[in-house]
């Protein structure tokens, strides 16, 4: 027996507006962006910092700001809701998020990362996501400074994810665990 689906309509989505977007108790958790080049990647990573309700974004070094078009082709606009700051120095935005008492969380591969099905969360813990340039991931400058690492495992041959793929999978996964 086949379901009965229908795909919802825009209007049945029950989306916020910006204002009730902005009034929504958030996740702890604030996402640094070190040196992310694509802006594509950077419009992906606010339409899904929206989607999970992130407190805030740190876009930092080379990584570029709105506005922006194409952050703003990806970004569908949640660049217009999820709060965001810029900081020349990852290091130093890395250094301010700690003294605010955010668990300071890399999402790379390295040596005594913990995969991201094991990694545990406290209740209501602030945390601060560590997402790394296309290329040559988080620096090492910004790991040393990390408390931990979370890693994707990977079957195939490539040895990495799109950073803004990478991003989702991990939000999705630390949203089931702190419901």
């Amino acid at each position: 027996m086949q379901p009965n689906l229908k795909k919802l309509e825009s209007e049945e989505l029950g989306r916020k507006s910006i204002e009730e977007y902005k009034e929504t108790q958030k996740m702890p958790i604030v996402v640094v962006l070190d040196n992310v080049r694509s802006a594509n990647n950077v419009g992906s990573i606010f339409r899904t910092s929206d989607a999970f309700l992130i407190e805030r974004l740190c876009l930092c070094g080379i990584t570029c700001t709105p506005p922006n078009k194409d952050i703003q082709k990806t970004a569908l606009g949640a660049q217009l809701s999820v709060p965001w700051n810029y900081a020349q120095s990852t290091v130093e935005q890395v250094q301010e998020l700690r003294q605010q008492g955010y668990r300071i969380i890399a999402v790379e591969q390295a040596q005594g990362s913990i995969m991201l099905q094991n990694f545990k969360l406290q209740a209501n813990e602030k945390i601060a996501l560590i997402m790394g340039n296309e290329v040559f991931g988080v620096s090492n400058e910004v790991m040393a400074l990390c408390d931990a690492c979370i890693e994707i495992p990977q079957f195939g041959t490539k040895h990495s994810f799109n950073v803004a793929v990478t991003f989702g999978m991990v939000l999705w996964e630390i949203s089931r665990k702190r419901v």
